[in-house]
């Protein structure tokens, strides 16, 4: 296990306080969907990606414009639509003024890409973004080009429409560190949601956090250290998904077909070692990876034919299992 050095835990004091002060500079513009900017900022911190599922007009992209500027990040949306290339996102090479062949960057070259309704543009476009997603890189014409660093994908899907689509596969899905369910908000939220958006009053962001810092804190998550029984018990709710192994929960023999894979266990720690952080922290436990279980789990499990029949929701699969 890794030891903490006083410039460690100060570091980790220094994310608490960032984090509130983030918080509050997001809270400016964005009403409630205080998990989602949780989660989001978790992600970050963590150098994941997050898919986001919410139905239209529930401020996604105003929420992720917002967080790149109180995070001091450049910021680009792509709308996914059925003829977009692979090359509208990546780039691709021209021919300059000399007759030479010059690469262009596409708009994937960005710290924060809002990729809008993913499942609506085909395979071989969101393969592209996956490879980015993965390799932090992309290769276009033989030349493999970085890139920018930080660098975040927030992936948008709309749950109700489902006809011309292209789903994401579970393999592709499990590249999301969380999948992030935005609901409607509360009544007194909306009420304050309408007077701020009909009032014609712009309130400013200002930025609390830069890239090179965000880099530094990413850098400092890694070093937390974890005691093996959080290991444990990471793996352990992992492996309570997978059916085929002993010693399993009934509702995974009920109702799960595929489980979550080690990319899961993964993520639960460094999640936790987020949460601990950024609550001022300097060790995750237990609860910490209950607080990140739901968003890490919902996407890399896969329910049979017997729950789809019954009715049972993944989160409530999820909540028996922890």
């Amino acid at each position: 296990m890794q030891t903490k050095t006083m410039g460690d835990v100060e570091a980790v004091k220094s994310l608490g306080e960032k984090y509130q002060a983030l918080k509050k500079e997001i809270g400016k513009v964005i009403i409630g969907q205080e998990e989602v900017v949780d989660l989001l900022i978790l992600s970050i911190i963590c150098r994941g990606h997050s898919l986001l599922v919410g139905v239209p007009g529930l401020a996604k992209t105003l929420l992720v414009n917002t967080v790149a500027q109180a995070l001091g990040l450049d910021f680009r949306r792509i709308q996914f639509t059925p003829d977009l290339m692979p090359s509208d996102i990546v780039g691709a090479e021209i021919l300059d003024e000399n007759r030479n062949f010059k690469f262009v960057k596409g708009p994937l070259f960005s710290n924060i890409i809002l990729a809008d309704e993913i499942n609506r543009t085909p395979p071989k476009t969101q393969s592209a973004l996956l490879e980015a997603m993965q390799e932090k890189s992309v290769t276009a014409s033989g030349q493999t080009y970085k890139m920018a660093d930080p660098f975040f994908v927030l992936a948008t899907q709309n749950p109700i429409e489902q006809e011309g689509t292209y789903p994401l596969p579970e393999a592709q899905l499990d590249r999301f560190m969380f999948n992030i369910e935005v609901g409607y908000p509360t009544f007194e939220e909306e009420v304050n949601i309408v007077k701020n958006t009909t009032s014609g009053v712009n309130h400013e962001v200002h930025k609390i956090l830069d890239g090179q810092e965000i880099i530094e804190f990413q850098n400092l998550i890694r070093k937390i250290p974890v005691s093996d029984n959080i290991y444990e018990y990471a793996i352990k709710i992992a492996q309570a998904t997978r059916p085929g192994g002993e010693n399993l929960p009934q509702i995974t023999r009920d109702y799960i077909s595929w489980g979550a894979g080690p990319r899961a266990s993964q993520n639960l720690v460094l999640g936790a070692k987020a949460h601990a952080a950024l609550n001022g922290r300097f060790s995750p436990e237990r609860e910490d990876i209950l607080a990140v279980a739901k968003p890490i789990l919902r996407h890399r499990v896969v329910k049979n034919y017997k729950a789809e029949a019954e009715g049972v929701s993944m989160d409530s699969i999820i909540d028996a299992l922890l």
